[in-house]
């Protein structure tokens, strides 16, 4: 693997020195002539514009102010098909596809045809049951990818996008942004000390295509592993009408817990329960963080969340589904693993 990101460090090298030499260097026009064009190498395309994610990630990229810290990244092409049935994604896209035409950014017909214009790819697809299909060309076509959240609807698919990543020799994240948010990272890092415990709030949203958590419910699951760290050995569930409560018990026998809340004035926070002190938690930041690494990522090849964490992370959430049709029954992550394996591709 080390070999294929050698040799895209040796094309870049080489196509900016063709510049000195009157060759001319392939690129991709950003916000129409006037605007710097894009090299080879920092070619961004985006699968999906079904989510507001797309127009937020693409503004930042393609942002003429934006730092070096982006690695000089811009969006230039974009498939806009999303999701083929759920209403609120659906809607969105002819709106999302006119926006991001107005960023400078040309509308392909195929992910095929994506491919042929860009060396690394965002796939914003907000339907979860697609990720796998769109994502395997990526892969075949050994293309740096991030999957925005979720990284799929269910379990095996997320083992089945990590095993074909493997097979490709390509490496592949997913991530949150909530993970990110400023209080999250302090206490990951430290801030409360030795974690004990976690307790995390977070929107829930349900969406009957999906796991109950992976639509929307992610972002709390995610702000809770980025704290506690793997090791949930088990968990029981508890469903209302109105919000759901997760105990999941980790295998040095400490507790951290999800409340998914489904009414109105609801946000995202809780609580770290340190051995040097008692921390509040906030969701915020926005997305640049995320992007951050993101860009970091395309530049390096190196995925700062592990496939480990994100398939234990899934695999909680799933087992989370089993405990809430079993009336709140003890579920082992181990067991729910096992069989998404066997499923996997």
């Amino acid at each position: 693997m080390r070999q294929l990101y050698d040799r895209r460090n040796f094309l870049k090298s080489t196509a900016v020195a063709s510049v000195g030499l009157g060759l001319g260097m392939s690129t991709q026009p950003l916000f129409g002539q006037t605007k710097p064009n894009v090299p080879v190498g920092k070619r961004v395309g985006m699968i999906g514009l079904d989510t507001s994610h797309s127009i937020a990630f693409t503004k930042t990229f393609n942002n003429p102010d934006a730092g070096p810290e982006y690695g000089g990244y811009k969006v230039v092409a974009a498939y806009p098909k999303g999701s083929n049935d759920i209403e609120s994604s659906v809607k969105r896209i002819p709106g999302y596809t006119e926006d991001i035409q107005k960023l400078g950014v040309k509308i392909v017909d195929s992910i095929p045809a994506l491919l042929d214009e860009v060396d690394v790819v965002l796939l914003e697809t907000n339907d979860g049951r697609l990720h796998l299909e769109q994502a395997i060309p990526v892969l075949e076509a050994k293309k740096l990818m991030f999957i925005d959240k979720p990284m799929a609807a269910f379990l095996p698919d997320v083992i089945s996008i990590y095993n074909a990543a493997e097979r490709y020799g390509v490496p592949v994240w997913s991530s949150s942004s909530l993970r990110y948010a400023p209080s999250v990272q302090e206490a990951a890092n430290g801030k409360a000390g030795k974690v004990l415990g976690v307790d995390v709030f977070a929107p829930a949203h349900l969406e009957e295509t999906d796991m109950d958590f992976s639509w929307y419910g992610i972002h709390g699951v995610e702000m809770l592993f980025t704290v506690m760290g793997l090791g949930c050995k088990s968990l029981t569930r508890t469903h209302t009408a109105d919000s759901d409560v997760v105990v999941g018990l980790w295998d040095d026998d400490r507790i951290g817990t999800l409340r998914g809340l489904r009414f109105n004035k609801i946000g995202y926070g809780g609580s770290v329960y340190g051995d040097e002190s008692i921390m509040p938690l906030a969701g915020g930041g926005g997305y640049n963080p995320l992007l951050l690494r993101v860009a970091k990522f395309f530049e390096t090849g190196e995925v700062p969340v592990s496939r480990d964490e994100t398939t234990e992370i899934f695999a909680f959430m799933a087992a989370a589904d089993e405990s809430k049709k079993k009336g709140g029954k003890r579920i082992f992550l181990d067991k729910v693993l096992q069989k998404a394996r066997r499923s996997a591709k």
